[in-house]
């Protein structure tokens, strides 16, 4: 494997140095610019204006900083997430939060912004729990530093934190510096037949016990079946692979090679559950909401993953109000986040924030984007 090798010093510079007037030059003439990296997850978040132009990141990429004894890393934004995740296992480590590529060309850069996590999210945090320091250009073209490379590196407001998730509204990711984490020495997935009510219940009850719990997915396939990760030290694991298929005979240790298959295509949605719509006018909507929210009998069709903390739900946009709803009465909330295939730009991605968060958001866009020159994703309003 070859490790992915960053540009000179002074090629660096000058990209960095043309973006920077870039975005200068587009605030002066009142313009607006579309940060984008490999465009994998250009589905995601609230739809650009036609009229954008864009800002390549892919022009600055490869890893600058590398200690695997010090489990951090640190590349340019542009850096392919496939192969800085080749880097880390070469060496027995891993990105924690497992994040979703959705395609071939995801960026490291995108992967911060869109702010997304695979089915390790409830054991392993999310990306903003990796983000140690970010580099940034802001809206008025300044080359900023948040954060370093440690994890008691902030003092104040943790704003390289903050733009996980910002889906752009903040600024261009210059570089990014991430904790690693070694991965795993033991590993089991079991399937546990349960209906979904059985299934929260089980899972509440496991949360508040020492076992090396990792990832859940309970799938609507016939009366229903929770899956269920196992990881950490080989001992740990074994003994929970034991005690849980005593407590649940019906259980069974599922092959390596169909556990894997199973996770990967939960992670990059390619399982068939959230790869096929059932029909053009529905959508994929995201439900966020405390694990210990009970089950819907009005969504019999739902997947739940993050141990009842993520809920999948096909439904067409009509049903999207009840849908938000549903998810704000228990806590929580309600992303559109694959739209219909037959009205891709027909209803908002995302739930209006409350009138306080909206302040804060605005106010926070304001420092770093006074001119709004850049076109995010974010519903702010």
């Amino acid at each position: 494997m070859v490790e992915p090798a960053p540009p000179s010093p002074q090629v660096a510079a000058d990209v960095v140095a043309d973006w920077a007037h870039t975005i200068r030059t587009t605030a002066a003439q009142g313009g607006r610019l579309a940060i984008r990296g490999g465009g994998s997850k250009a589905f995601y978040g609230e739809p650009w204006a036609a009229d954008v132009a864009v800002l390549d990141t892919r022009a600055l990429s490869g890893v600058v900083l590398y200690e695997p004894t010090e489990l951090v890393v640190r590349a340019f934004g542009g850096t392919p997430l496939a192969a800085l995740e080749d880097l880390l296992h070469a060496h027995g480590q891993c990105l924690p939060f497992e994040p979703p590529h959705f395609g071939p060309d995801a960026t490291v850069g995108g992967m911060v912004a869109a702010g997304l996590a695979g089915p390790a999210r409830m054991a392993a945090g999310g990306v903003r729990d990796c983000v140690l320091g970010v580099r940034l250009l802001n809206g008025r073209g300044e080359d900023l530093y948040f954060g370093g490379e440690v994890m008691k590196n902030v003092a104040g407001y943790d704003i390289s934190r903050a733009l996980a998730g910002s889906l752009g509204a903040l600024g261009v990711v210059v570089e990014v510096a991430l904790k690693v984490l070694p991965r795993a020495a033991g590993e089991c997935t079991l399937r546990l037949p349960l209906p979904l009510a059985d299934a929260l219940q089980r899972l509440a009850q496991w949360r508040a016990q020492p076992l090396p719990l990792n990832a859940s997915a309970w799938l609507p396939d016939g009366d229903g079946a929770l899956w269920l990760r196992l990881r950490g030290a080989r001992a740990a694991v074994d003994a929970a692979c034991q005690r849980l298929l005593g407590e649940l005979p019906d259980g069974a240790v599922v092959e390596p090679d169909d556990a894997q298959a199973l996770w990967h295509g939960l992670r990059e949605h390619t399982h068939p559950w959230l790869a096929t719509a059932p029909s053009p006018a529905h959508g994929l909507w995201r439900l966020a909401v405390p694990p210990t929210t009970p089950a819907w009998p009005t969504w019999p069709a739902t997947l739940v993953e993050w141990m009842g903390a993520q809920r999948w739900v096909w439904a067409p946009l009509a049903e999207g109000d009840g849908l938000r709803t549903l998810a704000q009465q228990a806590g929580g909330h309600a992303t559109l986040f694959r739209p219909p295939a037959a009205t891709p730009d027909a209803a908002p991605r995302f739930s209006a924030p409350e009138p306080t968060l909206a302040a804060l958001q605005q106010r926070v866009r304001a420092a770093f984007d006074p001119q709004q020159v850049f076109a995010h994703r974010l519903r702010l309003v």
